[in-house]
């Protein structure tokens, strides 16, 4: 039954809104130590060697680590191209969808 203000259920005292709130300063120092992910998933569109063509171009990589890259793509579905900080993965992942691949970012777990 709504109770004054039409609010639903029991008063929640300060001490148990205090126990569930988080702190955002720790929050932040705690997830600036992670680094950002680019991630390129696999797609039913783009060729094995355009993809390694890509990782080569884009970020510099040997043909023997773009092709490693790419079979990661391939065979689990995706894999993890570049890391760092948001705004540079944001650049990279943006580099990514202008060659025509499916990237995505997020942070190391």
């Amino acid at each position: 039954m709504a109770g004054p203000g039409g609010k639903i259920g029991a008063m929640t005292t300060p001490v148990e809104l205090e126990q569930t709130q988080v702190d955002p300063a720790v929050n932040e120092v705690e997830s600036a130590d992670r680094p950002w992910l680019s991630i390129v998933w696999n797609d039913p569109v783009n060729l094995m060697s355009y993809v390694t063509y890509v990782f080569q171009k884009l970020f510099g990589y040997s043909r023997d680590e773009a092709t490693k890259l790419m079979l990661d793509v391939h065979h689990k579905g995706r894999a993890v191209v570049t890391q760092g900080s948001r705004d540079k993965v944001e650049i990279d992942v943006a580099k990514l969808h202008g060659a025509g691949l499916w990237a995505t970012m997020q942070r190391d777990v």
